[in-house]
């Protein structure tokens, strides 16, 4: 993860022995969470530890025949001595990291049962053993024992080591051995360096070839050890001091490598930063000129000694609207993560009005929710403020600016979240928190729980366990998540999410704070405590975050009320549409009808039609048409009516706009649909038209039977005819006089037909009379309107009732006094 100003070297990771500055418990407990972490639940080691964790599967591959030399520890996890010496060996590899690939760190568990015959084959007896095995060893090789235990020693042993490594000699391990004058003056001639580091020391020191080595990754540049008996060297470029440095160039000219202190870290940290020296692998850092002329996303100078408000809400925004997103239902242990992250942002987020207020809304209503699980939907109706508090609103989209990266996928959001959560513990400690690891657990769970990179939050949470529990003070606090991130950069140093404009640093850089770094009595780097403390309490103040490059309150309220004003109109664009939907399935139900019923229906439609068209016979058999009521009893589905057309039309497509009339001024008008009133009109005639239409077919169904019956009645003869009442659509006997003949009794029927003709189309006239009639009367009006009249007129006529009574009893008692004497 990048941070804002990250300059400074990988070697500033060992922790003092001395804490000065704080107060004694605070000091006290930083030295020992820093000095003796706890082991991991696994083993003593893990990945995140930059070593190598040995098991019969690849011991063959590490520490046989390979290209580079090879540092190993066996130890048993249960040896306390094991677990003591295990902070010493982190802090090793994490010292030479930049060693690589010359040198690479390794350890086993020989207490596992699956590694106790693989340490017995390297002749362990007794925990811990730390070997060294030279590159290219053969399978017989059992490595050579260190003694050493101080983390100094080991670097020098393992200097040592490969300094009096025989052939072959490691391909990635520089010359270590002191160099001449004849060598340095034809150096350019044989190499295409482009700067030549020349440390001047005396024979016992190891800071030239410790340098060497630290800058073995890095292209364009070589060192060089002297000796201070090189003479000619020594008196050609005016050396006094042991150690020194100097650049020499292919002119033959030199001059001095100015640093604070004649340091290995000092010198490894000013030759990383000379101009062309770059990680090998890795491509050259872009000019800020070529980045101010790109056009996909402008560049914005900043101001890396200050930290921007812009990438504070930014994180707020990735965070609260792109990771928490992630988790369509939140629930369990990270439904409490995430309230106790909100509670922390409520409390100390020194952010704008408007984006405080609402993270207080946001954190009210997350902590009043009492059920186990809650939907990402709600949260973020609550993050987009759609409950409309008074000027609350956290800006949309990011604005990188200390944390913008020289490519679109380097720094940004890790950074941002760093700088947020190094904001926070400041906060706490200026503000007086109440608990020391309030924030350091909230950034814990939402890393273990929300961020989107796993493997990230695997290796924070395996930095976590180491110490987190001996935080009791605020200021420790920031110290300890100071001294965490600056571990998670020496890791990740010189990977491939590395921005090669801003690498990753032991932060901060001496040229950012001299007065925080200092040299022990031994020549080793070390942190002074005293101002490390003020300068982070300082550069994360909430009085020096810059709003440069920030929105507009007053544009992000106006974008956020237009944003919740489409939202409301989608909403009721959608309750419209379920409204209409719902309506008309109320208004048409399915039906339901009989058989009888539907035939009925069916000459409802065709009643008034020419009686030809309606009851056409075949005069070849002699037999009418089948009715469609003969025809679903014949199995044969019969079609809809013309007016269950209309009904199904309406329902499925709402194609065409309802017409429902209205009284203006007593004329009749087309209200549109568009209008949004509920149509109750339509709804009463259509009611109103289908009992009426059930009661005249049920009266026809009477009277048809009373026929059937009448012209069953017995005659002289009978003929046998197969015929399907169309009203009844049932079989029976036809009565045949003798004297008539088959056409009389056709026709005789024919003109009862028309008969019962001619009664429907009378009473359908009715019908639409009164009903044009009950529209008019029920126009305008739906069924609320006409029970709160009744209602009104009841309270009317009860209230007059009371003054009558009230009146007429005040009246007696009148009479009654005039009456007595």
């Amino acid at each position: 993860m990048a941070r804002r100003c990250a300059r400074a070297t990988s070697r500033f990771t060992e922790a003092p022995k001395l804490c000065v500055g704080m107060t004694a418990a605070a000091a006290l407990f930083l030295c020992l969470g820093l000095a003796f972490p706890p082991p991991v639940e696994a083993g003593l080691y893990t990945a995140s530890d930059q070593i190598v964790l040995l098991s019969d599967e690849n011991v063959g591959s590490v520490l046989v025949n390979n290209s580079a030399a090879v540092v190993a520890e066996f130890y048993a996890s249960w040896c306390g001595h094991c677990i003591s010496f295990s902070p010493n060996y982190k802090k090793l590899a994490r010292d030479i990291k930049e060693w690589k690939p010359a040198v690479n760190m390794a350890a086993i568990d020989c207490a596992a049962e699956e590694n106790r015959n693989l340490c017995k084959d390297y002749k362990i007896t007794g925990y811990p053993t730390v070997k060294f095995f030279h590159a290219y060893s053969t399978a017989e090789s059992s490595g050579v024992p260190y003694r050493a235990r101080d983390v100094r020693a080991l670097r020098q042993l393992i200097i040592d080591s490969l300094e009096s490594h025989g052939e072959p000699w490691p391909p990635a391990c520089p010359p270590l051995e002191p160099t001449s004058e004849a060598e340095i003056d034809n150096f350019f001639e044989t190499n295409s360096a482009q700067h030549l580091a020349l440390i001047f020391e005396d024979a016992k020191s190891y800071v030239g070839r410790e340098v060497t080595l630290d800058l073995l990754q890095f292209e364009n540049i070589t060192v060089r050890r002297v000796l201070n008996t090189e003479g000619g060297l020594v008196a050609k470029l005016g050396v006094t001091d042991f150690p020194s440095c100097y650049l020499y160039y292919p002119d033959g000219s030199f001059t001095r490598l100015r640093v604070n202190f004649e340091a290995r870290t000092f010198y490894s940290y000013a030759l990383q930063r000379l101009p062309g020296v770059v990680r090998s692998g890795k491509p050259p850092p872009v000019t800020t000129e070529l980045l101010k002329n790109r056009t996909e996303e402008p560049w914005r100078p900043f101001n890396s000694s200050r930290v921007y408000m812009a990438d504070l809400e930014s994180a707020l925004h990735y965070s609260l609207r792109v990771e928490l997103a992630a988790q369509g239902v939140i629930k369990g242990d990270a439904l409490i993560a995430l309230k106790n992250y909100m509670s922390v942002l409520a409390k100390y987020f020194p952010g704008r009005p408007m984006v405080m207020n609402l993270l207080r809304s946001l954190n009210s209503w997350l902590q009043n929710q009492t059920a186990d699980h809650i939907s990402y939907e709600a949260f973020k109706e609550r993050v987009d403020n759609t409950a409309q508090v008074p000027d609350a609103a956290l800006p949309e989209g990011v604005r990188w600016v200390g944390c913008q990266g020289s490519q679109p996928h380097f720094r940004r959001y890790p950074c941002g979240v760093w700088t947020l959560f190094h904001v926070l513990t400041v906060q706490a400690n200026n503000t007086g928190g109440s608990d020391p690891q309030e924030v350091l657990k909230a950034m814990r769970n939402y890393v273990h729980n929300f961020f989107g990179c796993k493997y990230c939050a695997e290796h924070f949470e395996n930095m976590v366990k180491e110490g987190l529990e001996g935080v009791t003070t605020l200021p420790f606090a920031v110290l300890w998540l100071w001294s965490r991130h600056n571990q998670v950069n020496n890791r990740i140093a010189g990977a491939l999410s590395e921005d090669p404009l801003f690498p990753k640093i032991q932060w901060p850089s001496p040229e950012m704070c001299p007065s925080c770094h200092t040299v022990k009595h031994n020549g080793e780097h070390g942190w002074n405590y005293e101002q490390v403390l003020p300068f982070l309490g300082s550069y994360f103040s909430s009085s020096r975050i810059l709003p440069d490059y920030l929105e507009n309150e007053g544009e992000v309220l106006k974008k956020q009320r237009e944003k919740y004003s489409h939202h409301l109109q989608g909403l009721l664009a959608q309750k419209h549409l379920e409204r209409i939907a719902r309506e008309a399935s109320n208004h048409f139900p399915p039906s339901t009808s009989s058989p009888v019923q539907e035939g009925e229906e069916w000459e409802e439609e065709e009643g008034p039609q020419d009686e030809t068209g309606a009851y056409e016979e075949d005069n070849e058999g002699g037999e009418e048409k089948p009715s469609p009521a003969a025809s679903e009893v014949e199995g044969k589905p019969s079609e809809p009516t013309p007016w269950t057309k209309t009904k199904l039309e309406e329902v499925d497509g709402h194609q065409q706009a309802h017409r429902i009339p209205s009284i203006i001024g007593m004329r009749l008008r087309q209200r549109r649909q568009q209008e949004d009133i509920v149509d109750l009109d339509l709804f009463e005639n259509q009611h109103f038209k289908a009992k009426a239409l059930q009661l005249a077919a049920s009266s026809r169904v009477k009277q048809r039977t009373l026929q059937t019956k009448v012209e069953q009645e017995p005659r002289p003869a009978f003929s046998l005819g197969m015929e399907l009442d169309a009203g009844l659509g049932m079989v029976g006997l036809q009565p045949i006089d003798a004297d008539l003949d088959l056409d009389t009794i056709r026709q005789r029927k024919r003109l009862k037909k028309r008969e019962l003709a001619g009664q429907y189309i009378g009473r359908e006239a009715e019908l639409a009379q009164m009903e044009r009639w009950m529209s008019v009367l029920s126009i305008g009006f739906s069924n609320v309107d006409i029970s709160l009249c009744v209602i009104l007129y009841a309270l009317s006529f009860t209230c007059l009732l009371a003054m009558c009574i009230f009146f007429r009893n005040r009246l007696k008692r009148r009479r009654v006094k005039v009456a007595l004497p």
